[in-house]
């Protein structure tokens, strides 16, 4: 395990040596790999229509879920083979819960539960105001209590990390102590803003991303980045 460390520059897309770090509580992995920067160069591209996007993005999702999922609790349990008892690993209980933010994590939902089937799905829905690029919640179906739970948020853009921010927050009062987000791609902006926010925090968060893009614009969206990713996804509204 390395040890936590603060690393002041934020790399971007090319750098692959700073990364995973950790800051406070909160570890940020960029997830390299070749199989991932190919499906993001093509889920990058203008001209992937809407269908081609949403199976990239389910692909994208179950490599980055992988790397995510690390630290999932198990138990051994003993099982008999056709040739002989031997033990193994099983999900514990309570089961992970996996929380995309609508609508473009809806998008990202089934790549996670092709990898965790037996995971309880919620939903929490959050709308940025592109004035003051605040998030607000809408709605949700989530547990009540989730004590000893593992949270999986999923959102494809961590951009300014409002909404991961207010996420985040709105699991830690129903009792989360162990949230991971899984987005396809982050800004540097954003990622600060999140450690910034978490930085005391005494409950450990991850941030699993496919790539650290460059910046935000005077939009607040993220440069190179991919556009809209609800739009892309599903089409204009």
């Amino acid at each position: 395990m390395l040890a936590p460390v603060l690393i002041v520059s934020l790399p971007t897309v090319g750098d692959k040596g700073a990364f995973p770090r950790y800051r406070g509580s909160v570890k940020i992995h960029v997830a390299h790999h070749p199989l991932i920067a190919h499906k993001l160069t093509v889920l990058r591209d203008e001209n992937t229509n809407s269908p081609t996007f949403r199976q990239l993005v389910e692909e994208l999702v179950m490599l980055l879920a992988y790397e995510a999922t690390r630290k999932v609790k198990t138990v051994t349990i003993k099982i008999r083979t056709p040739v002989a008892e031997t033990s193994g690993s099983v999900l514990a209980k309570p089961r992970p819960v996996v929380v995309p933010i609508l609508r473009a994590g809806l998008g990202m939902l089934e790549g996670m539960t092709r990898l965790i089937p037996t995971a309880e799905v919620g939903f929490l829905g959050m709308v940025r105001d592109e004035k003051t690029l605040q998030a607000s919640t809408y709605a949700n179906r989530l547990p009540e209590d989730l004590t000893g739970r593992q949270c999986y948020i999923l959102d494809p853009m961590l951009a300014t990390g409002g909404t991961l921010i207010a996420a985040i927050n709105y699991l830690i009062e129903r009792g989360a102590q162990d949230i991971t987000a899984i987005t396809i791609l982050a800004a540097p902006e954003g990622i600060k803003n999140v450690e910034d926010a978490f930085a005391s925090s005494i409950f450990p968060i991850t941030i699993v991303t496919g790539a650290m893009d460059e910046k935000l614009n005077e939009h607040g969206y993220i440069v190179p980045g991919l556009g809209d990713a609800g739009d892309r996804l599903y089409g204009v509204v």
